[in-house]
C-alpha cells in the first residue's frame, strides 16, 4: 500500500484518495471511527479502556457487530498511520454528514475522552480539533456534552 497522496475527490458521500497504488475509498463510518481515534490518541496512545469505547461506539452507532466494527478500526488505525495527511483530507467528508450525525459525533468522541476515568487537556484539545475539522458549531457541541452529562450524572 502507498503511503503518498497524489489527490483527492468527494463523490456523493464517498472520499476518493488517489494514490501509486490506484484509488481508496473512504466513507462517513471510516470518518467516525478516524476521528475516535485521533481524539484517543491526544494523549500519546490509545488506553485499553478506550479501544473498548471504540469498539462499543461503532458496533452501537452502525448497528456492525465484532469482526466488521474491528475492520473498520483497524483499517482506520492503519490508514491514518500510513497516510498522516489522511486526517485532513477526511474533513472533506464532513459536509456530507447532518447536524444531529456531527451530535451523534462529538458525544461519542466525549465518550472516548472520558472512557480512561482520566481527565486529559491534550485529549480536549484534540476533541476540539477534531469539532473543528468537521465543523461541528459551539451549539452542536454544546448539545453533544448536554447529552453526554445527561446521560452520566448520577441517577439518571
Amino acid at each position: 500500500m502507498s503511503s503518498e497522496i497524489l489527490g483527492s475527490r468527494l463523490e456523493g458521500s464517498t472520499l476518493i484518495v488517489e494514490t501509486a497504488d490506484g484509488p481508496e475509498t473512504y466513507d462517513s463510518q471510516f470518518l467516525v471511527a478516524a476521528m475516535l481515534i485521533y481524539v484517543a490518541r491526544g494523549s500519546g496512545q490509545i488506553e485499553p479502556e478506550e479501544s473498548s469505547q471504540i469498539i462499543d461506539l461503532v458496533e452501537e452507532h452502525f448497528g456492525i457487530k465484532g469482526a466488521a466494527s474491528l475492520e473498520l478500526i483497524t483499517r482506520a488505525l492503519s490508514e491514518m498511520a500510513d497516510k498522516p495527511t489522511l486526517v485532513n483530507l477526511l474533513a472533506d467528508l464532513a459536509p456530507t454528514l447532518s447536524d444531529q450525525e456531527k451530535e451523534d459525533v462529538a458525544l461519542m468522541c466525549l465518550k472516548v475522552v472520558a472512557a480512561d476515568g482520566q481527565r486529559d487537556v491534550a485529549e480536549m484539545e484534540q476533541f476540539n480539533k477534531a469539532m473543528d475539522a468537521i465543523g461541528v458549531s459551539a451549539e452542536i457541541t454544546h448539545r453533544a456534552f448536554d447529552r453526554y452529562f445527561e446521560q452520566t450524572s448520577p441517577g439518571t
